[in-house]
């Protein structure tokens, strides 16, 4: 049988930076610790005028390519996961072929094309279509090019305006991958939920509150299902937890309570037990009302304990490096997570070859996946180029004043008729190229 997974990563950020502590803070006249420590955010990533979800995921499959020596024949099909789509037909994956086309010999004509759609879950969904595409045998020795791909705008004023940001995240998937294996075990949670949704609208209508809510609930679904076809899992089991990262704020409540959940009835619990007592169990309360009250203090006191700050900090924080300064990236927010947990290995000298990670998608509307992934051997000489681009890129970015931030937010807006300079100048990447004769976006690479 097969060994499927991912064989190499690329990022690719907008070009411009807002400071949330230090710009957009003051011209919400609110405290800075709103957003560093209530979200866990410090900035957000925003594309230039000439950048789209297209040239975002272009240039970062680009650089996949090249870094890899691959050409389009090695390629049998192109998968983009998007929740900011531009039209209802045309698949954003076509765009980015014909992207990478201007700057290949050969053609992506024989290469299955398509568009995943469940928000911010469908990354993963995208990745285990090649997965199961590879597993098949119908890929006939090539690779899947799966591209996350977002610009994550919220209408002026919503409160999950500081959550926005933009970048693309290119994904190789390939047998005998360098990176990491996926498992063969998955674990669902799902329901029909209307916690945000975007209908033929370009900003989202969100209910934030419910929004927490439906996906710790679904977490803790895809969870229990994991567990039921690989066993239970243990804190000790994996070295990093990706989450699905809207904001690092929502994945410290989330890792939180799967550390209470995959702590019942294993030693650490009964290690705890001196401390603040073991967990409720359901037939020791009179009624519901009182279990879950009871659970909730046993959660507010484990959170204090020196032993669950310790697995945070080694398990959960390094997945959190990157997006705490370029916001939310919708389908790519867990594949962000996953970047930044090895990259943080890399640049401590940890050598995870073999460790498992357990890593949790989540897509509003509403669906969590959990599977597990082996890290590969030579995950490292793979992280080490991806990590040297995206801090250059970190780096580089322009720093928007808050007018500044407006005149993006407008250039972005579907509803606006806008014409604005450019604040970078783009060098040898793709960039939109205006509108072609029936209405189609165009795309160009500049050298």
């Amino acid at each position: 049988m097969k060994d499927v997974g991912i064989d190499a990563v690329e990022i690719e950020t907008g070009k411009l930076r807002l400071d949330l502590a230090e710009t957009f803070a003051p011209a919400k006249g609110e405290a800075p610790e709103k957003y560093t420590k209530g979200l866990g955010l410090y900035a957000s990533s925003f594309p230039d005028v000439y950048e789209d979800i297209v040239t975002m995921g272009a240039n970062a499959a680009k650089r996949l390519m090249e870094r890899r020596g691959l050409t389009p024949a090695d390629i049998g099909r192109i998968d983009v996961a998007t929740e900011s789509a531009f039209d209802n037909s045309k698949p954003v994956s076509t765009y980015i072929a014909g992207c990478l086309e201007q700057t290949f010999e050969g053609d992506f004509h024989h290469a299955n094309k398509g568009e995943r759609k469940f928000a911010c879950v469908a990354g993963t969904q995208a990745i285990d279509d090649a997965y199961n595409w590879i597993r098949a045998g119908r890929n006939r020795g090539r690779s899947a090019l799966v591209v996350a791909t977002d610009t994550a705008l919220y209408a002026r004023g919503d409160p999950g305006e500081a959550t926005q940001g933009a970048g693309a995240v290119a994904m190789l998937v390939s047998e005998d991958p360098d990176l990491v294996e996926l498992s063969t075990e998955q674990g669902y949670g799902s329901a029909d939920e209307t916690d945000f949704l975007k209908p033929n609208q370009q900003f989202p209508s969100v209910d934030g509150k419910r929004s927490v809510q439906v996906y710790l609930a679904r977490m803790r679904e895809a969870l229990v299902d994991y567990e039921s076809v690989a066993g239970d899992v243990h804190p000790d089991d994996f070295v990093y937890a990706p989450f699905h990262t809207p904001f690092p704020g929502m994945v410290r409540k989330a890792a939180l309570l799967a550390y209470r959940h995959v702590t019942r009835d294993t030693e650490v619990e009964e290690e705890l037990a001196a401390e603040i007592g073991r967990q409720p169990r359901p037939e020791a309360f009179d009624d519901e009302e009182q279990y879950f009250d009871a659970v909730a203090e046993y959660t507010d006191a484990l959170k204090e304990t020196d032993r669950y700050a310790d697995w945070y900090d080694r398990v959960i924080d390094p997945t959190l490096d990157i997006s705490r300064h370029v916001g939310n990236w919708y389908t790519g927010s867990v594949h962000v997570a996953r970047a930044a947990a090895l990259k943080r290995a890399h640049e401590e000298g940890r050598d995870v070859t073999g460790e498992t990670l357990l890593v949790a998608s989540y897509g509003s509307g509403a669906q969590a996946e959990i599977h597990a992934e082996r890290v590969q051997h030579d995950w490292e000489a793979e992280i080490e180029s991806m990590g040297e681009n995206v801090d250059a890129q970190l780096e580089d970015r322009y720093e928007l004043s808050y007018e500044e931030y407006e005149t993006v937010h407008d250039a972005h807006n579907h509803d606006k008729e806008t014409d604005f300079e450019e604040f970078t100048a783009p060098e040898g990447e793709f960039t939109f190229d205006g509108w072609g004769r029936m209405g189609e976006r165009k795309y160009s690479y500049v050298e």
